[in-house]
This record gives structure tokens, sequence and C-alpha cells, in this order.
């Protein structure tokens, strides 16, 4: 599933194309508030996982075992509501932005520090920020946290460039509409948790 494919120029693979797919519609159903989202995460981690490996980012790839779990946490999250109440968008309080940048930052310390001692990667750093910068997304989203979208847009956008650095144009690609999905799904959920206080 990893041979050379060339869509529209780019050189793909078919699993990364499968990858792409799935990461677009599950991005499309979160904007939505579409609890199959979830799903569609799921499969699309699983395969990431398979394409990041061969790329030897493996923070990326470690990331999308993480992501399958908070996924399954996600989406029982999103049916079931916090107690008696469904979820619904709502802002952080400055306290939850400060921990989320706690956590941001904690992460990148000891998820570099482990990438750059304990495997072959060429780039511990940046898969590091990168790979805890999402942990934090993929938490504040499945808590239907509106900030999820502000770590999104800078997640992405960085992300964009260290895939064209791998090689990983498609993937690239995917997270350039990453960033506009993000800043529609940024949108979408203010005015839901404007609306719902």
């Amino acid at each position: 599933m990893n041979e050379p494919l060339i869509l529209a120029g780019l050189t793909t693979s078919p699993l990364e194309l499968i990858s792409f797919l799935l990461a677009v519609t599950t991005v499309v159903l979160n904007i939505r508030q579409k609890h199959w989202a979830w799903l569609f995460s799921i499969a699309s981690s699983a395969t990431y996982a398979v394409v990041f490996y061969d790329a030897r980012l493996y923070g990326d790839m470690g990331l999308q075992f993480v992501f399958i779990a908070a996924s399954v946490w996600g989406w029982y999250q999103w049916l079931h509501g916090s107690g008696s109440a469904p979820l619904v968008p709502s802002f952080l309080k400055p306290n939850g932005r400060a921990w989320s940048l706690v956590a941001w930052l904690a992460g990148f310390v000891l998820l570099s520090t482990f990438l750059d001692n304990f495997t072959d990667t060429d780039v511990p750093h940046a898969d590091g920020f990168l790979t805890a910068g999402s942990l934090v997304g993929q938490l504040l989203l499945a808590k239907k946290k509106v900030e999820n979208w502000h770590v999104w847009i800078a997640v992405d956008i960085l992300y964009v460039g260290l895939y064209l650095y791998k090689g990983l144009v498609l993937t690239a690609v995917l997270y350039g509409i990453f960033v506009l999905l993000a800043i529609a799904g940024l949108r979408t959920w203010q005015a839901a948790a404007r609306k719902a206080a």
C-alpha cells in the first residue's frame, strides 16, 4: 500500500491517499459536531500511523495511537456528555488556557527529549512540539472547547512545513486544508458557544 502513486502531479501512496480522505471527512464532521467523526478519526489515525512510521516521524506515529484512544473517549463524551447534559461548545476559562499552555510546553520537553535520545528521527524538536500540541488540541476537542480550533490552526500551519520537509506532499496539502477547515470550525463553534451561553 506504500508504492509510489502520482496524483495531480503529487507523489503519494495509496495508504497516504486513503488517510487523507478519512482525515478530511473527520474534520468536516467535527465542525458539524457529528459524533461519527470519531469513527473516521480512528480509521484515519490507524492508517496514518503506518504512513508516519515509514517517514520516521515517530512522534506523529505514536500520536496516532493516542488519537485512537482519545477518539474512543471523545466519542463517548459527545454521545453522553458530562452528567445529564449533552456537551455543547464552550470557552475555556483563563486557568484552563494556562493549563493547556503548560501541558503543551511540558509535553514538548518530554517528547522532544525522548525522540532526540531514543529514535533516529531527524526532527525531534519539531515532531515533539507538534505532537504535544496535537495532544492538547485533541483533548480540548473531546471536551468541545472552542480553543481546540486555535490549537489546530497553529499546529496545522507548522505541520505543512514539516511534511513538506519530509516529502509527504499530499499530507502537507491536507494540513493546508485543515488550516482552512479549522478557521471555519472556530467560527462555527464560537457562534454556537455564544448562543449556548
